[in-house]
């Protein structure tokens, strides 16, 4: 009996077809032109061993490989953000908008980003994006772009500060996520921080006694994570432009403008009117464009960052500045349309989505859930909204079905929040779901 078992086992080793066999089958054929043929030739190999072991039959290992093919070459997936956090710092931030993906797939190949077309000459490199950046925030001089908001901060210490002090608050040296601190940041760059004041409150005394001849400029930093409320006091940016040396203001969350849903949230441009010299922001949270560090302010400031040597290290590609313009020159960015959603919306498409969970079998009902803006922007905002809740046991399996829905877990369900969820993603939410077992 033994050694008959052994041989039906070698048999069925015996009958999964060769690696060259299933890789002509067209499918795989024109998926390894897409992906290539490394990528597909791992997909075969783990179907070929689950036939081994049993798992499926011999002659299902071809179908089993082209089922479980990658949408791309690469291993990042696809997500469904329906945590209720806006801009999901694991995620990735900002959901860029159509223009701004088109734009990215325009420029993947040679671009004229650093020549004129016109003259045949070198020009500005990214001289479009920086007008357009330009033309959204009239109350800069001059404008540049970096790689992220915390390189943004780091140039700005580096070109201002060399070797003087940097004046700050001790309520405002916050961490800005991953262990990464803005002390440890500025003292990278040689400055040393003069912090005044403390935790919950700093006067304009306590900047004024702290101006020196070594004073490079006065930082004021947005507590982007964080709200300190009670016994509390702040000194605004226009009584520190009043001071004498340049303020530099990190806004952090990139919204050039007021916007009327988050009217405690700084923007770049009241910063500058306020008397700012030079304000620093990210480019993938608020203003909804890829990542990046912007800097805005006058003009000899700005000039002066762009021609430092550590400039040339922290300057973006191509791609992003593409999507950066698309951001600024293009239609209501997703993260601008999330804001502007009203409740009734998304109580609306909650129910509906709701009713189909609920035909299919599925212990599904809508109940009310607080979103947040994340990403280091509006901290303590709330932001109304609509969860569909389903039972717990369906939280991990969503999060790795293909697309992954996020959600979170509550009270002993999960909870798909519709806020961060695009309404063209309903109909993929509710597929998602319907995969799943009631």
């Amino acid at each position: 009996m033994h050694s008959e078992a052994r041989d039906g086992e070698r048999d069925a080793r015996r009958a999964v077809p060769r690696t060259d066999v299933v890789l002509a089958d067209p499918r795989l054929v024109e998926a390894a032109r897409r992906l290539g043929r490394t990528t597909v030739k791992s997909v075969v190999a783990s179907a070929q061993d689950l036939a081994r072991r049993g798992g499926i039959e011999a002659d299902a290992v071809a179908d089993a490989a082209a089922a479980a093919l990658p949408e791309t070459a690469s291993s990042l997936h696809r997500v469904i953000n329906a945590t209720g956090v806006l801009l999901h710092t694991n995620l990735g931030r900002a959901v860029l908008s159509g223009a701004a993906v088109d734009a990215m797939v325009a420029a993947a190949g040679p671009t004229d980003v650093e020549i004129d077309l016109a003259t045949g000459r070198r020009a500005t490199r990214g001289r479009s994006a920086l007008l357009a950046l330009a033309e959204a925030v009239p109350a800069a001089e001059a404008v540049h772009v970096v790689n992220n908001g915390a390189a943004a901060l780091l140039l700005a210490a580096t070109v201002l500060a060399p070797g003087k002090e940097i004046v700050v608050s001790r309520g405002e040296l916050v961490e800005i996520g991953d262990g990464f601190r803005i002390p440890e940041l500025l003292a990278s760059t040689g400055a040393t921080l003069k912090e005044v004041g403390t935790t919950n409150r700093t006067t304009i005394t306590d900047y004024e006694t702290a101006l020196g001849p070594e004073t490079g400029f006065v930082l004021k930093v947005h507590p982007s994570n964080f709200v300190v409320t009670g016994f509390t006091a702040a000194v605004p940016v226009e009584a520190l432009s009043g001071l004498g040396p340049p303020v530099v203001c990190d806004i952090g969350s990139g919204l050039l403008a007021p916007h009327s849903r988050l009217p405690d949230e700084p923007d770049a441009g009241s910063a500058l009117r306020a008397g700012a010299a030079l304000v620093t922001a990210s480019g993938d949270k608020l203003l909804g464009g890829p990542q990046c560090g912007l800097l805005l302010g006058r003009g000899g400031i700005v000039e002066a960052l762009r021609r430092h040597p550590v400039a040339r290290a922290l300057r973006v590609d191509k791609l992003t500045l593409a999507a950066l313009e698309a951001t600024l020159r293009g239609p209501t960015t997703p993260t601008m349309t999330a804001l502007a959603t009203s409740y009734d919306d998304l109580r609306t498409r909650a129910e509906r989505l709701v009713s189909a969970l609920s035909e299919a079998g599925h212990d599904a009902f809508a109940t009310e859930t607080e979103a947040g803006v994340g990403g280091g922007g509006a901290p303590g905002v709330g932001l109304r909204s609509i969860s569909v809740s389903l039972p717990e046991k369906y939280a991990i399996a969503l999060r790795t079905n293909r697309p992954a829905v996020l959600g979170r877990t509550s009270a002993g369900r999960c909870l798909l929040d519709l806020y961060a969820v695009p309404a063209g993603e309903d109909q993929s939410l509710l597929d998602a779901v319907r995969t799943l077992r009631p």
